[in-house]
């Protein structure tokens, strides 16, 4: 069947390619049939003239023959397509500017959904490359109520609560424990915080991949017990570091305070479950955090493992997290044996959750997931203006064929037929800009995948089977919705009309058609607009929250000593040394040491007040420690009493400045300067509060106030020693990124043996967090920019379509009178009618699916008033400036040529 098939496919191609040889035989023996039954009835004694007609009837018409032979070939449809893409072709070639624009258009609209597409996929919908069978594998998330009964799921756990679920899950066939995590990679000033995969028992058997060279980790170098000091690199940073030498097998890197011998490369595309973070190494978890705590297999209170699960056969999803609840209680019992302080498992409901594996799917997915869902609705939205701005384009050029169509039904052309071949043109055209649109998608591509995810990752669609078959389906879809109804319109009718219509005829009863469209396509504009007001409104209102800080005009420089065993007074001395070479920079204004980094790392210690039951109840209060000019550096306000003093030194009373949400939740309407509160214990010494500074956001940027208090960092080192980095917050008289590399080749100088430093702008710990709504605006005002160029595209079209069928009509009017300014709004008038009437549809629709959009914009109502004028101000202004145009070509219709026009 199927060597049938192949070999009929290859006689096919072959008669089409060779159809010329083709044709010549057949001419070749047609005659020769021919000269024989002519010379046949010449011998019975014909003369030669009858002889020649006899022979030609008895053949039924050469003509015919030709055309039964063809089709007895098979290839009669292929090369009608054929000859209706060399058509195409010549069409295109007499209309470049009219060409260009449709192409430009398609590419506009496939370009970006190929784009989105390409994101999409990568956060929701595809599995990690060479995972085996991803339809079993879940991603393990638990869940308990917390003291004030709220429930909010986590990823991560302990190891041993992973070895909990491993021992009692009866559901799963494998769990693996893994984290990705940034270490510092690399020796001396090369050293940069990369991330690398830490990896626990059976993670890589959830993945059918094999090492480029080398080999994965056995048993024993991998387990609790082992952790051998091995590390698989990652095959692109194998090639970046090594240029690909295949010697690197057996040779040491440093990774975080070690140094890993290396045995293997993993395959290219291999990254586990990395949700975008390219692991640049993989070492077993056990060698890693046996280095931060050697009780790491039996201490509950280290959450910082993820979970994957792959379930047993028939075991669905539902029935694997019951299962997995049940193992996760049994672990938080056996937790609450050595914590009594745990809450009762009957109060807290422990749960586990088995979940997709993509991470934008589970339980803990955030405001970034929601709006890159919307933003690919968007760009469908993109993508439907463009096929109907296409469909308007080809309708008014259908319609200026339509005699031409009829001409051709007279003749005994098919409607079949024609519509195969005004479908044939579109399909060229949308083929083209289809290619054209996944080219720029590429650029598209790493633009949006850059604004909407955290950690991008590679992004290529020449390479990508998924997105490039996602190409052909728009292709398909554009092809058919762009190009079927102009066909339809352009071939129907009576045919008798046909013939006798002009192309005013035409104008007036194709004109709804054409003006529904444009309609469409501004209502769309407009629900695109909206929403893009409404994020920039609410990403407005996200970057007024007073943080408390400037991080516009920050840098942080972190130290990691990798191991280096420094005394307090040497790590004291250090920090010293480091704050004043920072000073000698050109250009940083203040420095200050820092016993905490906002959205990074914070810490908290209990406070007591007397008088109070329990600070804890009111919530979590975050402790900072700082030198003279803390509050100078990073901009905070003082709002009462005084900052930090060099006075403030060891051995001296304690003192903190507060910030003005503590000293409100603590002493109400007192007087805070001079309060006394405790700091770890109610019997550790008081410390006196000597000053109020205004609130800070540390933790959350967008939640209640935070209860922050911060010390004198002489005081800090002499209660609670030095914090796990010295850390240095730096202000700076220009753009912080203009200084990190200066700075981190300044600093390294001074630092001991393998230690290193790391140099980045606060602004980069604080923009994640408002990413949601900058991407939001951004996406949004892009996408609606582009729909409105459509729109007005549109808009110019119709009006110029309409002006040029009615040049007779106008004509006349100048004829008898009628002025230039008339004229002028007369066509105006259209183009605002048409526009209004977009624009009301637009914000109704825009009105009653606010409401949906409301949860992820900030302090922004989804029926903004000011929002909705602005965006109708705007389009009636399109609208004129599109209408403009053809108005003033009305105003300069020459009478005498219009009287004459058909």
């Amino acid at each position: 069947m199927l060597t049938t098939l192949w070999n009929d496919l290859r006689y096919r191609v072959a008669a089409l390619i060779g159809r010329g040889r083709l044709e010549r035989e057949l001419d070749d023996e047609l005659r020769f049939h021919v000269e024989l039954e002519v010379e046949k009835l010449e011998k019975s004694g014909l003369p030669r003239a009858e002889a020649e007609r006899r022979a030609r009837v008895s053949f039924g018409g050469v003509s015919r023959t030709k055309d039964d032979t063809r089709d007895a070939r098979g290839v009669a449809r292929m090369e009608q397509i054929a000859q209706d893409v060399r058509y195409a072709l010549r069409g295109m070639r007499a209309r470049p500017f009219f060409t260009a624009v449709i192409i430009a258009t398609l590419a506009i609209g496939v370009g970006v959904n190929a784009a989105m597409f390409g994101v999409l996929d990568r956060t929701f919908l595809r599995a990690p490359a060479y995972m085996i069978d991803p339809a079993s594998v879940n991603r393990v998330f638990v869940d308990w109520a917390g003291p004030d009964g709220k429930r909010g799921a986590q990823v991560n756990v302990s190891y041993p609560q992973y070895a909990d679920l491993a021992r009692w899950s009866r559901s799963t066939a494998n769990i693996a424990a893994f984290s990705y995590i940034g270490l510092a990679v690399g020796d001396g000033s090369e050293t940069r915080d990369m991330p690398v995969a830490l990896v626990g028992p059976g993670y890589f058997d959830f993945f059918d991949a094999r090492p480029v060279i080398g080999r994965f980790f056995d048993a024993t170098e991998i387990a609790p017990s082992g952790g051998a000091r091995v590390a698989v690199l990652g095959y692109g940073f194998w090639q970046r570091q090594y240029g690909g030498d295949r010697s690197v097998i057996g040779s040491e890197l440093a990774v975080g305070n070690s140094r890993y011998r290396i045995i293997g490369i993993a395959p290219r595309g291999f990254e586990g479950v990395s949700e975008g973070r390219t692991p640049v190494a993989f070492v077993p978890l056990a060698a890693r955090a046996r280095e931060v705590d050697r009780h790491f297999a039996t201490n509950y209170g280290w959450t910082s493992y993820a979970l994957i699960a792959r379930r047993k056969p028939g075991v669905t999803a539902a029935e694997a997290s019951s299962d997995l609840t049940a193992a996760f209680r049994r672990s938080w019992e056996a937790q609450r044996a050595g914590e009594s302080s745990l809450g009762a498992t009957d109060v807290v409901r422990p749960e586990a959750i088995a979940a997709p594996v993509q991470i934008a799917r589970g339980p803990t997915a955030g405001a970034e997931s929601r709006v890159m869902i919307w933003i690919g609705g968007v760009a469908l939205i993109v993508l439907l203006i463009a096929c109907a701005n296409v469909a308007n384009l080809l309708l008014a050029r259908a319609l200026r064929r339509r005699r031409e169509m009829a001409v051709r039904r007279a003749i005994g052309g098919t409607r079949a037929r024609l519509v195969q071949q005004l479908l044939t043109e579109t399909f060229v055209l949308a083929l083209i800009g289809s290619v054209v649109g996944l080219a720029c998608a590429q650029l598209i591509g790493r633009t949006v995948s850059g604004l909407l995810v955290r950690s991008p990752g590679e992004f290529s669609v020449t390479t990508d089977a998924r997105t490039l078959g996602f190409g052909v389906i728009l292709l398909v879809i554009t092809t058919l919705f762009a190009g079927l109804v102009p066909a339809l319109h352009a071939e129907g009718g009576v045919l008798a009309d046909a013939l006798k219509a002009g192309t005013r005829e035409s104008v007036y009863r194709h004109s709804r058609a054409r003006t529904s469209l444009l309609v469409v396509q501004i209502a769309l504009s407009v629900v695109l607009l909206i929403g893009a007001g409404l994020f920039v409104r609410s990403f407005s209102h996200v970057r007024d929250i007073p943080l408390g800080y400037d991080p516009g005009r920050l840098v942080y420089v972190q130290v990691n000593e990798r191991g280096s065993k420094l005394t307090l007074a040497q790590r004291i001395q250090l920090e010293q040394r480091l704050e004043a070479e920072s000073r000698t920079v050109p250009g940083v204004a203040s420095a200050t040491p820092m016993a905490s980094i906002p959205f990074w790392s914070t810490e908290g210690r209990a406070v007591h007040v007397a008088g109070i039951d329990s600070v804890r109840r009111l919530g979590r209060f975050m402790l900072q420690a700082g030198s003279p000019d803390y509050f100078a550096t990073l901009g905070t306000r003082i709002l009462r009493g005084r900052g930090i003093s060099s006075l403030d030194r060891a051995g001296t009373p304690y003192v903190a400045v507060v910030s003005a949400a503590m000293a409100r939740a603590l002493w109400k309407s007192e007087d805070p300067i001079g309060k006394c509160f405790r700091i770890g214990a109610d019997t550790m010494p008081c410390t006196t509060v000597v000053g109020v500074a205004e609130n800070v956001h540390g933790n959350d940027l967008i939640g209640a106030d935070e209860f922050t208090y911060c010390l004198p960092i002489a005081q800090y080192y002499a209660e609670f020693g030095s914090p796990m980095m010295t850390t240095l917050f730096l202000r700076v008289n220009g753009r912080p990124d203009d200084y990190v590399e200066a700075m981190r080749s300044r600093l390294q100088r001074l630092l001991p043996g393998p230690a290193y430093v790391e140099v980045m702008p606060v602004h980069q710990l604080v923009d994640p967090r408002m990413r949601s709504w900058s991407s939001g605006a951004r996406m949004f005002t892009g996408l609606g920019a582009l729909a409105l160029a459509l729109a007005a595209i549109g808009l110019y079209a119709v009006i110029a379509f309409a002006v040029a069928g009615r040049t007779q009509e106008l004509g006349v009017r100048i004829a008898l009178g009628a002025r230039p300014a008339h004229l002028l709004r007369l066509v105006l008038g259209d183009g605002v009618r048409v526009t209004l009437g977009g624009a009301l549809i637009g914000i109704g629709v825009a009105a009653l699916g606010g409401r949906a959009l409301e949860p992820l914009l900030y302090r922004e109502p989804a029926r903004d008033p000011w929002v909705y004028a602005a965006v109708a101000a705007t389009l009636v202004a399109v609208g004129l400036v599109a209408s403009a145009v053809p108005a003033l070509r009305a105003t300069r219709v020459d009478p005498n040529v219009a009287l004459r026009t058909e």
